[in-house]
């Protein structure tokens, strides 16, 4: 949600694009993640963000909302190798939306949906890197069953949430 925030300073509208194509174990179905980012914006008081959830190519999804660019976070040198190659492909399928990286604050770099996941699921709090309703929705999630310690199933899943979110769409009147 940091980039989300730091990308609603730089530009009128912000659309998050919430990713829902399987392929990556997340905790939350797509449905889920979409009100959990809604209610992550709602919190953080971001007015000129909405969520939508997206099963396509992110391009599509900019080309649909008559977006002027992709916002991406970078987190550390992994993370640019893939959105390099994903920025080059996204030009060559929508050559008028351009890609724009925003660097994750130095508090957040060592950061992941997968540390975050399994910090919570082994029964610690993850509100000081993730919003309060999405801590609050992963205790639930990850509280044992009664008399036992069962915890529920991974939902496959594509982006996997706090890391990844398929991209970001915005519009911007500005840059008309």
């Amino acid at each position: 949600m940091e980039v989300a925030r730091k990308a609603s300073r730089l530009f009128d509208e912000l659309v998050l694009a919430v990713y829902a194509t399987p392929s990556k174990l997340t905790i939350f179905d797509a449905g889920e993640r979409v009100d959990l980012v809604r209610a992550s914006v709602a919190e953080l008081g971001l007015t000129n963000v909405r969520v939508r959830g997206f099963d396509s190519l992110v391009v599509n999804v900019a080309q649909e909302e008559g977006a002027v660019a992709l916002v991406k976070g970078l987190r550390a040198v992994s993370d640019f190798d893939y959105e390099l190659q994903m920025a080059h492909m996204n030009e060559q399928l929508s050559p008028d939306v351009v890609t724009i990286a925003v660097l994750a604050s130095s508090e957040f770099t060592f950061l992941s949906s997968t540390l975050v996941r399994d910090v919570a699921r082994l029964g610690r709090d993850v509100s000081p890197w993730v919003p309060q309703v999405v801590a609050t929705r992963m205790r639930e999630r990850f509280r044992p069953a009664a008399g036992g310690t069962t915890l529920p199933p991974a939902v496959p899943d594509a982006e996997g949430g706090a890391d990844r979110m398929g991209g970001f769409v915005v519009h911007d009147e500005r840059a008309r």
